[in-house]
């Protein structure tokens, strides 16, 4: 998932990692006696960037997947070890040879208009978001899907997708292929159902506001109006367990100054805030901290459309020109950690050894900071490309923590690689991801964080015809490897590793992608604020069990 604190997401059966971590020492809500409880039941959080869509067939970032994870509810969600516990499904029977799936959903759930939650909800949901019309960037999810693929490339009628209800409260998906992991898949949250009635009502403005938009989950936004930059999510007194939850409220700003949030936070105007820089280092400490491990790397996407950066020796220089160790312990100081390839560390094992993948797949020479190599490789680049000097445009978002790692990249590449002129072009993070997406860009700072713990998450969006591949990078070799893992290989545990440390040993060989920091945090929480669910794996934040004490 397209992550946006610094710009801005599948096991095989054995090798699930922890993925849920419970904030602060306070268990569910559930458990609370409701004497401890406070009479004022509403928090104020603040985001890094705005939200850029409501519609869950068409988010792409950070901040408006939280959004939606609090206000919408599919047929599973992530418990805090890591498994998938049943949300709105209440039964699941798998067929044995792994290609049927037969799922119940209750009766008990509506639409925040009171319109039922329905079997056809998840159909339509789920046909519309392969519709190529939709331009959905998560239409990978459903790779495994029976016709999914046939359907993005425009060669079969979204109906003739591998879901259909059979009854009320009954769905029915055919797979390709077997998918141990699929249940993980259903709990993202491209997989939730949608109201036709209410989509349809709307069109092309379903999902651009609070008003235009309907909610089946815990809560459901108020005031945000497609371009302010705070809103409120007030309780969904429509949602089929209300009593679980207890916030009446939740006050959103968007607040890119980490200075801004910390002064927010002290005095007492926000609940929770991230730490960076040198309130990392001078607060990580504090009683009111809590470390946030995430699965995510932050990462140059280069543009090989056309231009210089389809030349190899360029994308390495400006690999090895990087001093990642010196940008995490001087520059965020926050517990990132510097990447050995686009997977992070201690994601995934393998399922023979239980080596770490990262340090598996890791290629010597790829991501190693060694400036004399990286001069070599840009002086090579410049002869190929009949160049003395090189001016690039450095595309990120434009919150204060993203641009002092771009200051620090910006200074290194000109510094090392001499006549190379990096020119920074910052801007408000919704804006960054349409340039990107329209392959308006010379490089891009950016990140992604695991859709679901499994390395495929991390490696499918290079495939040539992902739309996650803004850059364009192609290999036939990398394909393959991606493509046997999910087929061939997709039931041997053994040759299926194999198959993903090949493509991303690939990827780092060929520098598609240069890989810079493993994105780790610090949050300084209310010690009044308990029962709030923390995701490792995509770094969300989940408010439905959360609660204040007196």
């Amino acid at each position: 998932m397209r992550i946006s604190n610094f710009k801005k997401l599948l096991l095989s059966t054995s090798i699930i990692g922890t993925m849920v971590l419970l904030v602060g020492c306070g268990s569910k809500s559930s458990n609370q006696n409701s004497k401890k409880l406070s009479g004022n039941q509403k928090i104020n959080l603040s985001t890094t960037a705005e939200i850029t869509s409501l519609d869950l067939s068409k988010i792409y970032d950070k901040t408006s997947f939280i959004q939606v994870d609090e206000t919408f509810e599919g047929l599973y969600r992530y418990d805090e070890n890591g498994n998938v516990d049943p949300a709105l499904a209440t039964k699941t029977r798998i067929s044995k040879d792994g290609k049927t799936y037969t799922i119940d959903i209750r009766h008990n759930a509506k639409w925040s208009n009171g319109d039922p939650v329905t079997a056809n909800d998840f159909v339509y949901s789920w046909q519309r978001a392969v519709n190529p019309k939709t331009a959905s960037q998560y239409t990978y999810l459903f790779d495994n899907v029976k016709n999914a693929s046939a359907i993005v490339n425009g060669k079969l009628l979204p109906s003739k997708l591998g879901i259909k209800a059979i009854g009320k409260y009954q769905l029915k998906v055919q797979l390709a292929r077997p998918t141990t992991y699929f249940k993980m898949v259903m709990a993202r949250e491209t997989l939730y159902p949608l109201d036709k009635k209410v989509v349809e009502k709307y069109g092309k403005n379903y999902g651009t506001s609070a008003k235009t938009t309907v909610y089946n989950g815990p809560f459901k936004n108020v005031g945000w109006t497609g371009t302010n930059d705070s809103w409120k999510l007030v309780k969904n007194n429509q949602y089929w367990d209300k009593k679980a939850v207890k916030l009446s409220q939740i006050n959103y700003t968007v607040a890119k100054s980490p200075s801004t949030a910390y002064n927010l936070f002290q005095s007492g105007k926000l609940d929770l805030i991230s730490l960076v820089g040198e309130q990392a280092k001078q607060l990580g400490k504090s009683k009111d901290a809590v470390k946030r491990p995430l699965a995510a790397t932050e990462y140059l996407q280069y543009n090989q459309r056309k231009g210089v950066f389809k030349n190899r020796n360029l994308r390495l220089a400006f690999s090895l020109a990087l001093n990642r160790s010196q940008l995490i312990n001087k520059v965020m100081q926050n517990g990132s950690i510097v990447s050995k390839g686009f997977v992070p560390a201690d994601f995934a094992k393998n399922p023979k050894t239980g080596e770490d993948f990262a340090k598996e797949a890791y290629v010597p020479g790829t991501v190693d900071h060694d400036s004399a190599k990286a001069k070599q490789y840009y002086k090579k680049a410049l002869s190929h490309l009949g160049k003395k000097n090189l001016t690039i445009k450095l595309l990120s978002a434009d919150d204060d923590q993203t641009k002092n790692v771009i200051e620090f990249i910006q200074s290194e590449l000109q510094e090392t690689l001499p006549g190379l002129k990096i020119e920074s072009n910052s801007m408000p993070f919704p804006s960054m991801l349409a340039r990107s997406s329209a392959g308006n860009f010379d490089v891009n700072f950016t990140g992604w964080s695991a859709d679901f713990a499994d390395p495929i998450s991390f490696l499918s969006q290079f495939t040539s015809h992902n739309p996650e591949n803004n850059g364009k990078w192609e290999n036939k070799q990398f394909d393959q490897a991606i493509k046997d893992s999910n087929n061939k290989d997709a039931n041997n545990s053994t040759k299926r590793w194999e198959d993903l440390i090949n493509a991303e040993k690939i990827l780092a060989t060929d520098q598609g992608i240069t890989p810079i920091y493993q994105a780790n945090g610090i949050d300084l929480v209310n010690p009044k604020l308990k029962g709030v669910v923390y995701d490792r794996i995509n770094g969300h934040y989940d408010y439905r069990t959360a609660y204040l004490t007196k």
